[in-house]
């Protein structure tokens, strides 16, 4: 027996003109030309070897994959992680669905960052129309399109709409189920949309005058992957009636093993653990693990590489030096550290800003 379900369809969505924000993007931005703030000595060492072991990286065509939590976007770092894509330093961009839904925010309105305690208790936190209606439905096209997450919203972003299929064209690609299932199923999906919404064919125009803030639409342009990795219920997009579980579903696993394929090349590269806590170190030694079974049936190794994680945190124990701590030390239950700390290759921790981080990273490939 099925258990009872909540009725999304009874919400009350209100447009995101009326939502309060707090994140400016066009007077928020980091610019590359900014300044960090001051950092002690031992970071900008770390910083420095970083920079260099990008370096290395790129001169031998490894890659550099850049993992991080949302606010590397709410802090409006979006115009230099642009500039660091553009000029190849990175490889691979990965992030949370929060982080897509405050870039794409950002591209649609130039603002995010709502009040979350005064929306709450008003029955309305996360419950925005735009943002539910284009950001599901750009999944459920990508979903058609076999493309991932990531780059669903950025095919979006970048062509300001979307392509709706029409109806017919859907029933043709359902009625394929025996020879392609997932692609039958995913149109499918769609057809849904399309009926219950009454979405027209052809191509549904969104503008987003605020583009050019956007991480999603220039990695899309530049060809660079930029992979989302969702956590169900954990994002307001869940909140709308459009979402469809099939389609989170169907993007995020391909944007899964599109980051399991730049890890299965790590070899001589550099991963990057930005404000990260749970979904960094969780994707990634899965994929390590992946990549290391294929690698020695082949008779090869992935351990030369960096891992730099940056987050704010104190760290309490020396890992490099006593290994993992006991499980009755609080350090033993930090995810980030506990975690890469038993990936192998060569392990640094950096107590920084994610601004000054970047900033400062940025300047130092500079030189």
């Amino acid at each position: 027996m099925a258990y009872p379900q909540f009725d999304r369809t009874r919400l009350r969505f209100q447009p995101l003109k009326e939502r309060k924000n707090r994140v400016f993007i066009e007077q928020d931005h980091i610019s590359p030309s900014d300044s960090p703030g001051s950092m002690d000595k031992q970071v900008l060492a770390v910083i420095r070897e970083a920079a260099r072991a990008i370096k290395r990286a790129r001169s031998h065509n490894r890659p550099v994959v850049l993992a991080f939590g949302a606010h590397t976007i709410k802090n409006g770092l979006s115009p230099l992680l642009i500039r660091l894509i553009e000029a190849r330093w990175l490889t691979h961009l990965a992030t949370n669905g929060a982080g897509i839904i405050h870039d794409w925010e950002f591209a649609y309105q130039g603002a995010s960052s709502e009040d979350v305690r005064e929306n709450i208790r008003l029955g309305r936190f996360g419950i925005w129309e735009e943002t539910g209606r284009y950001l599901n439905l750009s999944l459920l096209v990508g979903a058609n399109e076999g493309l991932g997450y990531g780059e669903s919203v950025g095919s979006l972003v970048h062509n300001d709409g979307l392509d709706i299929p029409t109806k017919n064209r859907l029933i043709r690609i359902t009625g394929q189920a025996t020879r392609d299932p997932e692609r039958a199923a995913a149109a499918a999906d769609l057809l849904w949309a399309v009926e219950q919404f009454h979405l027209q064919p052809g191509f549904l125009r969104v503008p987003h005058p605020f583009k050019r803030y956007a991480i999603q639409a220039a990695a899309f342009r530049l060809k660079v992957p930029f992979t989302a990795h969702p956590m169900f219920g954990h994002d307001i997009i869940y909140t709308h009636p459009l979402n469809r579980g099939a389609a989170v579903g169907r993007t995020a696993e391909r944007d899964f093993l599109s980051f399991a394929k730049s890890i299965s090349q790590l070899e001589g590269g550099v991963y990057l653990s930005l404000g990260s806590a749970v979904m960094s170190p969780m994707i990634f030694e899965k994929s390590l693990s992946m990549a290391r079974n294929l690698a020695i049936q082949e008779g090869r190794n992935i351990e030369n590489f960096s891992i730099i994680v940056i987050d704010l945190a104190e760290s309490s124990w020396d890992w490099q030096k006593f290994g993992e701590p006991p499980a009755d030390n609080p350090a033993y239950y930090v995810r980030y550290l506990k975690t890469f700390s038993r990936m192998g290759g060569s392990l640094s921790y950096v107590r920084a800003d994610n601004r000054d981080f970047l900033l400062s990273l940025y300047g130092e490939l500079q030189r």
